[in-house]
């Protein structure tokens, strides 16, 4: 997992400023400038608009401490991203891959207060067989120590049968493999990691290759700068 870039000002001088032209100290994701893999530099918040893609979808959840709520309530109310995982996974190229995705929005966060304030993070495991509410507890306290940030949510549901409707409104393909012993885990599945706005509405859904913090926080700050804009 890369680590993010600490960038520090001297008193007195201008801002860093990033590949694009824009101050890091406005988007610290910034910071972390180009890889191998994301050759580029991310828009401009609000210089784009994301197309509305479908509702959010819905079904009973467990929060980490054992509550059941509703998803499309989970990731209503403020722009949130979702990620389906299972904490079984040990392909790099999947759920570490997603996790560490968030993992590094979730420490920009804590140094911008807009992201704290107006994002949500959410892990959903689609393993319920394993990934109890204790465990996804503790796999939370393991990636979120301190409380700093925005909110990062882990969730699961209380059975396979409350969980296949969920999996197949958002489109997210889970099976499990012959080889129940397979080092890197018991399922293969599509990565897809999805934008949803305070309206609870899909804007925006990535897959493998497509990870790149620094893309889903300008899509993150578009939303933010379109639901200041509209007075949400």
């Amino acid at each position: 997992m890369r680590r993010i870039v600490v960038v520090c000002l001297a008193l007195g001088l201008l801002p860093v400023m990033a590949a694009g032209g824009e101050p890091v100290d406005t988007r610290p994701e910034l910071s972390l400038g180009r890889s191998a893999e994301y050759d580029y530099d991310p828009p401009v918040p609000g210089t784009y608009r994301l197309p509305v893609i479908e509702l959010a979808g819905d079904g009973d959840v467990l929060t980490a401490d054992g509550k059941r709520v509703h998803l499309r309530d989970v990731v209503a109310g403020q722009v949130s991203v979702l990620s389906f995982v299972y904490t079984r996974c040990a392909d790099p190229r999947a759920c570490p891959m997603a996790t560490g995705a968030l993992y590094e929005i979730q420490q920009i966060s804590r140094k911008d207060a807009t992201l704290a304030e107006n994002l949500r993070l959410v892990t959903f495991s689609f393993d319920p067989e394993h990934d109890t509410p204790t465990v996804m507890k503790e796999y939370g306290e393991m990636l979120r120590p301190g409380g700093k940030g925005c909110e990062w949510m882990f969730l699961t549901t209380g059975s396979a049968r409350e969980l296949q409707p969920i999996l197949e409104e958002y489109g997210q393909r889970v099976d499990r493999k012959r080889n129940a012993n397979d080092p890197m885990g018991p399922f293969y599945h599509v990565v897809r990691v999805y934008l949803v706005d305070a309206q609870g509405r899909i804007r925006n859904i990535y897959s493998y290759g497509m990870l790149d913090p620094r893309m889903l926080l300008a899509d993150v700050r578009t939303l933010i700068l379109e639901a200041a804009a509209a007075g949400g």
